[in-house]
């Protein structure tokens, strides 16, 4: 019974941090593509787009803990562990590709160089603040709950770190000194993990 309380407080913890992943991912890409449309900042747009894959990755983890909560079998809810792997990892790969693509072009120098953008600034720092906790609180209980769904929704919200991080450098080495290509550069960076982490998503009842 102590086991069992256990386990139904992790899944309640669960849903709860898609909860809030969905809810904040959302405002933070509504404002970083507003602003970054404004200013023509690809990096500030790419951040916000990621933040929408991010919350979508966040809904489908969420309906997985729900689905559980509502009492389903034991079968019923590792299919749906199963499903929610495999949609959590193919976004990731979705997410890499798009990583490389918007890299690549910005690094080829197509589009307008951006403007400086505050707003973006004071965004990522907060992503960064907040980013990190949130993605270590997922791992710790994925890995309580060997949830292939959670860890690579988990690595989602790690991405989403980096890119704050990322962006961030790029929007402050843009405006001070004129460096664009930092942003596209430490974007390739992240690509070999989360192709790694989105595969392994895939796998979804394979060992690791």
């Amino acid at each position: 019974m102590i086991f069992m309380d256990d386990c139904s407080r992790q899944v309640r913890r669960g849903f709860f941090l898609s909860v809030i992943t969905v809810v904040w991912n959302i405002g933070e890409g509504v404002i970083a593509v507003v602003f970054g449309v404004a200013a023509g900042s690809v990096a500030l747009l790419g951040f916000g787009i990621d933040s929408f894959i991010e919350s979508t990755s966040g809904f489908v983890v969420g309906w997985r803990f729900f689905y559980e909560m509502r009492g389903r079998s034991q079968e019923k809810t590792e299919k749906a562990e199963l499903w929610a792997a495999r949609i959590t990892g193919s976004l990731l790969l979705l997410l890499a590709l798009y990583l490389v693509v918007d890299s690549c072009r910005r690094l080829f120098g197509l589009g307008r160089e951006p403007d400086p953008s505050n707003i973006g600034i004071a965004l990522t720092i907060i992503s960064l603040i907040i980013m990190p906790v949130l993605a270590k609180a997922k791992l710790k209980l994925a890995g309580q709950l060997e949830s292939k769904a959670l860890r690579a929704d988990a690595y989602e919200t790690v991405a989403c770190a980096w890119l704050s991080f990322t962006t961030l450098v790029g929007l402050i080495l843009n405006a001070a000194f004129g460096w664009w290509w930092a942003d596209p550069v430490a974007a390739l960076v992240l690509v070999p993990l989360i192709v790694r982490e989105g595969l392994e998503g895939l796998r979804g009842d394979n060992d690791d």
